[in-house]
């Protein structure tokens, strides 16, 4: 019932919420205006020459936000535009989200990352070596990935987190944990259990509570099907050369690790809080940012859900992706300037990686603006 309760009050707050935002709206910090001009005919360049129907940028940096827009349509059939208030499948950024709940709870002491998962979800089988949260985070538990086989094609409403488990619980670890990297989002479902257990509190509630509220992530939201979501764009993918809208899914069995809605302006307003160590302090905030390693002492470069990697001149950006049906989402900031970007298309297909995020906030921090 509090789910539920939290629920509507979310789609309220979105509904007033974007009432009052204007369609198309810019955010353009005047200091950076060449660097704005450059990233605009960038990104336009990129939705024109792949054909994509919508895409949304924001770049921003430990103070605030530089720049945000919109270029395309939110639905095509209906020629309405794209707003920097538009929300997108941002399928596996979620699991970054998701490191912020893991964070949170860690660092109230609610949660034992090195502890089987079974304390906090009992009712989860247990397999031949225990699982902790710590190795589920980091893609080092098991747990497997999809198969083709596996009953979410055709859409199903998974009532709660726990029924989502139905898919993958009864399956044997594909490895002992630990001893090997293999990317899972059924772990982040497992994981959003977790967060159930050590909270007390139903995922999608303790979200909303505890990191969309906190972090001033107004714009972000769980793709509920059913619901109306204001600002919610249309999803699209290809077919071959022609461009279709994309097959109908329910995310309900994997909110944790692919099934969040947001945008670009959401998504840099996240890392600033993270930056700025307001929710979570400087200890929690640098183990997500850690690399994990392998049992043989082998790093993984991943942390608590978010990548870790170097540029050939040695300077750090921690990153992540998401593909899902009928949305891309790529995120990338350097955590010694603060300066951040992320972008989100209305379809799967769009080339959105390290290189375009690179180039983008080069103008940036190449802009006789920035402070050195």
């Amino acid at each position: 019932m509090k789910q539920n309760l939290t629920i509507i009050f979310t789609l309220f707050i979105h509904l007033v919420y974007g009432q009052n935002k204007q369609a198309g709206e810019i955010i353009r910090d005047k200091s950076f205006s060449t660097a704005i001009r450059k990233a605009e005919k960038f990104i336009d360049s990129l939705r024109e020459k792949q054909g994509i129907p919508g895409i949304s940028v924001c770049v921003g940096n430990k103070d605030k936000i530089l720049w945000a827009e919109a270029f395309g349509y939110a639905d095509l059939e209906n020629k309405t535009k794209l707003s920097i208030y538009s929300k997108f499948r941002v399928g596996s950024v979620s699991k970054l989200i998701t490191s912020l709940a893991v964070g949170k709870l860690y660092q109230e002491g609610k949660l034992d990352l090195d502890a089987p998962v079974q304390q906090y979800v009992p009712d989860f089988p247990i397999k031949k070596y225990p699982i902790t949260s710590r190795q589920l985070a980091a893609h080092l538990s098991g747990i497997r990935h999809y198969r083709n086989t596996d009953p979410i094609n055709i859409p199903k409403n998974y009532k709660n987190v726990m029924e989502g488990l139905s898919i993958f619980k009864g399956d044997t670890l594909l490895f002992k944990p630990g001893t090997k990297y293999e990317y899972s989002t059924y772990g982040y479902s497992l994981l959003s259990a977790v967060v159930e257990g050590s909270s007390h509190m139903p995922f999608l509630s303790y979200m909303q509570d505890n990191i969309f509220l906190p972090f001033g992530l107004t714009h972000t939201t769980a793709d509920i099907n059913d619901s109306i979501i204001p600002y919610r764009v249309r999803f699209y993918d290809y077919m071959g050369k022609k461009l279709v809208n994309s097959p109908l899914v329910d995310n309900s069995y994997k909110w944790a690790g692919g099934g969040f809605l947001s945008t670009p302006y959401d998504l840099v307003t996240m890392i600033r809080g993270l930056l700025s160590h307001k929710v979570l302090n400087e200890k929690t905030v640098e183990l997500l940012f850690t690399p994990q390693s392998l049992e043989n002492g082998t790093s993984t470069n991943v942390g608590i859900a978010w990548r870790i990697n170097k540029t050939k001149t040695d300077v750090t950006y921690i990153h992540h992706g998401g593909a899902i049906q009928g949305g891309r989402t790529f995120v990338l900031f350097y955590p010694e300037s603060g300066y951040i970007f992320a972008v989100t298309a209305n379809i799967s297909s769009a080339l959105l990686n390290v290189d375009e995020a690179m180039a983008v906030l080069r103008f940036f921090v190449n802009s006789p603006n920035t402070e050195r």
